[in-house]
């Protein structure tokens, strides 16, 4: 059993404890105690005690079920029937150091967070997973259709997250791939989002893979092809300081364009720039829409149901009943 206003059940505080006062001590007083017998006899030979106190106690006990019902009872359950269609979207989500460079406004990985939310936004149905990758891939979010949760989690993403530096985009897709492909129906969709730099492992084959599971892998890249530096932190006070190699020259990173699109042409999909202008995600959005949906699943669940009105009811009889009967016997009989 619930409640839609649980507060209000503070009211039948008041209401129990006169129920009580009513039914322990009321019996126990003795109106106008000085007054001679003979005169209380007189004065309530025509007095109903008997129908007094069902007067009382059926006002008392309709102020009970009254605040009881306002207070919003839920019990019981219905049970719905919930059937999605949609797609499950895999994001791969590069966090190596290179995605820090400025060369996209503010720089590429909040750039690609604000564009991978602006497409979970639009998602209507289809379940979502993340997975965070650099040296290594670890399963961030497993998926859901909880695209709140998803937001918050992708809010949060940052270069930090893997101290394994590198970009295995190979491990990431392995564990896109074995994400979905435990499911044998088809409209399963993997994003790599990456800058592509520092490419390790041998993604295209498992792309082609993919193709045959009928996974099909988008690629989105983040950065230009001017490049940019890499902003890093190695100060106390957070002084900023640009990434070089061993010989002390700043280090440039530039966006794998054509490794990105081999990969996206193997796994039988497309490639998508995640540029300064515009908004990038639309196109990627109309590109998933027009898959063909599929029934998810389809499950039941069950909720409180709203039972208010036969306490209401029960409440309006006692009220009655208090208001009707009368305390008094009738002087002809």
């Amino acid at each position: 059993m619930n409640f839609s206003y649980p507060w209000l059940l503070l009211l039948l505080i008041p209401i129990i404890i006169q129920l009580l006062a009513e039914t322990l001590f009321y019996k126990k007083l003795n109106i106008f105690h000085q007054a001679r017998t003979n005169i209380k006899k007189n004065n309530y030979k025509y007095f109903n005690f008997k129908n007094n106190d069902i007067k009382r106690y059926s006002f008392l006990i309709g102020t009970f079920c009254l605040a009881l019902a306002v207070a919003g009872p839920q019990f019981g359950s219905k049970v719905k029937k919930v059937e999605r269609q949609g797609v499950d979207l895999v994001i791969a989500f590069d966090t190596s150091i290179s995605m820090d460079a400025r060369d996209v406004r503010p720089s590429r990985i909040e750039k690609a967070k604000y564009e991978i939310g602006k497409l979970i936004n639009n998602l209507k149905g289809d379940r979502v997973s993340i997975i965070v990758f650099a040296g290594t891939s670890h399963l961030y979010l497993p998926l859901t259709t909880d695209y709140e949760a998803a937001q918050l989690f992708l809010s949060a993403i940052d270069t930090k997250m893997i101290p394994n530096q590198g970009t295995s985009i190979s491990s990431a897709l392995e564990k896109a791939i074995d994400i979905v492909k435990k499911d044998r129906n088809k409209y399963k969709v993997v994003l790599l989002v990456s800058d592509g730099e520092d490419h390790e492992g041998n993604a295209i084959d498992l792309s082609k893979q993919a193709s045959d599971l009928d996974i099909t892998i988008h690629t989105i890249g983040i950065g230009s092809n001017m490049g940019g530096l890499i902003p890093i932190n190695i100060d106390s006070d957070q002084t900023k300081n640009f990434k070089r190699d061993k010989s002390g020259r700043l280090i440039t990173s530039v966006l794998n364009k054509s490794m990105l699109e081999d990969i996206a042409k193997a796994g039988i999909g497309q490639f998508f720039h995640f540029s300064n202008s515009g908004q990038s995600y639309v196109d990627l959005s109309k590109a998933i829409d027009s898959m063909e949906k599929r029934k998810i699943n389809s499950h039941e669940y069950s909720e409180y149901e709203e039972r208010f009105q036969p306490i209401a009811f029960c409440s309006l009889i006692f009220f009655v009943l208090s208001f009707l009967l009368p305390n008094r016997f009738n002087r002809e009989k």
